[in-house]
């Protein structure tokens, strides 16, 4: 069942990832399939925040282990694959470490998959069990988007709706 997602204009930054979350929870309730809620995930949020460039997921490919592989999104073409410590995507699927970077041309290896982004976080997504199964990764095409009330409202939303039980 479709459900109408939105946002407040008005509200601070931290209470709309609070309303997102609810909303995302909401709408993925009872569904099992992780592509599905990764879908449902890139769709609200992109569409929730103007300044989201791209965002999607890239999956920890099982045959791998140590390379990422583009999953669900939304915006212009993604890179294919990202070997683990490469760029941001990479860097944070390594550490397990959420990554905030306002320049990302000053970033060590940045894997520029379109010229026009130029600031990113990569969150790291686990399932139940704590297994690292993929990193979500937005993108702005301003400088200095993100912080640490996203970092805070990204990983929130991600836990709720991976690392717990359908």
């Amino acid at each position: 069942m479709a459900e109408t997602v939105t946002v407040d204009p008005t509200a601070s930054k931290q209470q709309t990832y609070s309303d997102l979350a609810r909303q995302i929870a909401a709408v993925v309730e009872g569904e099992p399939d992780r592509t599905a809620r990764m879908a449902t995930v890139t769709s609200i949020l992109a569409t929730a925040f103007e300044h989201f460039f791209w965002t999607g997921f890239y999956l920890v490919d099982p045959a791998k282990g140590d390379e990422l592989v583009v999953g669900p999104y939304q915006g212009t073409l993604g890179c294919l694959r990202i070997p683990f410590g490469k760029g941001v995507c990479g860097t944070a699927a390594q550490t397990g470490q959420t990554q905030i970077v306002g320049d990302v041309h000053a970033f060590p290896g940045h894997i520029a998959c379109d010229a026009r982004s130029n600031s990113e976080i990569v969150v790291p997504v686990r399932d139940a069990q704590g297994r690292l199964i993929a990193v979500l990764d937005v993108d702005s095409s301003d400088y200095n988007s993100f912080d640490e009330t996203d970092a805070r409202g990204l990983e929130t939303i991600l836990a709720q709706t991976f690392a717990q039980p359908a």
